[in-house]
C-alpha cells in the first residue's frame, strides 16, 4: 500500500499513479546494512575513499579503460593504480590524481588530498575498483581507492554493486532512511521515543522527502501537498522545543504558489512561525518568504 493510502485511507489518494515507497519487509530488514563509504586508519588517513570526477572530466578516460577491459553494462574492474600529485593544477595545487593504465580516472577528494603522504614528484600504488553501467546518456561509472596497506576492504563488490542510476540512488537513499527509522524504533530508549513522536499513521516524516519530490516531478501537486502536511504534523510533534524541520513547509508553500493558493501559502508559513521558538524566527527563509508575500 502506498504512503497516501497508509496515511489517510484509500479514498484520500486523489490521483492515479501515486508514488509507492513501501516500508521494508522483515526479509529486507535482514539484508546487510549499507555502511558508511569512508573508514579511517589509525594514522588518521582515510582508508577507503570514493574518487571524484568519474562522471565529468574523467568520463572519457574511464570509457577507454572500460572498452579495453570489456566492461560496459554491469561492468566491474578491480586493479592497481597510482596516486600522483599535480602541483601545477590551477584549480587545486594539492590535487592528487588516480591513474590506471595511463588513464586519469579521478581524484582524491580535496580535503583528503592535503593529508596524503605523497611528495610532488613521487607516486604511490593503491588498489582501485571501478563500477560501470550503460545509461541513456552513456557510460556511468564510479570508482573507489583503497589507500591502506594489506587487502582492500571494499564496501561494494562485483555482486553487491553501488547504485549508479539516479533512480537506483533515490531508492537506496529511501531504503537507508527506512532502515534508520526502523533501527531507531527497535532500539528503545530516548531515541525510540523521539522517533515515535515524528510518526504519522506508521510513517516517519523523514521518510516522506523522496515521495514528495517524486509526486512533484510527476505533476501530482495535490497528492504531494497531502504528504507535506502529514510530514508537517510529524515534524511539529517531534520538534522538542526547537523549530520544526522547515523543508516540508517550504515545499507546501511552493505547491500552494503553483496552485495559485496565496492565502493557503501564507497560512502554511505562519503555521511554521507559530511553532518556531521566537529566537529562531528571524533570518529564517520562511519568515523572509512571508515578508515578501505581505509586502
Amino acid at each position: 500500500m502506498g504512503f497516501l493510502s497508509r496515511l489517510f485511507g484509500k479514498s484520500e489518494a486523489t490521483t492515479t499513479g501515486v508514488v509507492r515507497v513501501e516500508q521494508p519487509t522483515r526479509r529486507e530488514l535482514a539484508r546487510p546494512k549499507v555502511r558508511v563509504e569512508m573508514t579511517y586508519s589509525l594514522g588518521g588517513e582515510q582508508d577507503l575513499v570514493k574518487l571524484t570526477g568519474t562522471t565529468t572530466f574523467a568520463k572519457d578516460a574511464i570509457t577507454r579503460l572500460a572498452e579495453r577491459r570489456g566492461a560496459g553494462a554491469g561492468g566491474y574492474i578491480e586493479t592497481s593504480g597510482t596516486l600522483q600529485r599535480e602541483p601545477d593544477n590551477q584549480a587545486d595545487p594539492n590535487a592528487v590524481a588516480v591513474h590506471v593504465e595511463g588513464e586519469k580516472i579521478g581524484y582524491l577528494p580535496g580535503y583528503l588530498a592535503k593529508l596524503v603522504d605523497l611528495s610532488t614528484s613521487g607516486a604511490r600504488t593503491v588498489q582501485v575498483q571501478i563500477f560501470t553501467e550503460v545509461l541513456p546518456k552513456g557510460l556511468r561509472s564510479e570508482a573507489w581507492a583503497w589507500l591502506a596497506s594489506g587487502p582492500a576492504q571494499w564496501q561494494w563488490s562485483e555482486t553487491n554493486r553501488p547504485p549508479l542510476s539516479s533512480g537506483a540512488k533515490v531508492a537506496a537513499h529511501q531504503q537507508g532512511i527506512d532502515q534508520m527509522v526502523t533501527d531507531a524504533l527497535d532500539g528503545g530508549g530516548a531515541r525510540a521515543e523521539s522517533f515515535a513522536q515524528g510518526m504519522v499513521n506508521g510513517v516517519h516524516y523523514l521518510q516522506l522527502v523522496e515521495p514528495i519530490k517524486q509526486l512533484k516531478r510527476n505533476g501530482h501537486l495535490e497528492d504531494a501537498l497531502v504528504l507535506c502536511y502529514a510530514a508537517i504534523d510529524g515534524a511539529e510533534a517531534n520538534r522538542e522545543g526547537r523549530e520544526p524541520a522547515p523543508w516540508y513547509t517550504e515545499q507546501a508553500a511552493i505547491i500552494h504558489r503553483k496552485l495559485g493558493q496565496r492565502d493557503k501559502e501564507i497560512a502554511a508559513l505562519e503555521r511554521w512561525l507559530a511553532a518556531c521558538p521566537p529566537e529562531r524566527r528571524d533570518g529564517s527563509r520562511i519568515k523572509e518568504r512571508l515578508s515578501k508575500l505581505n509586502a
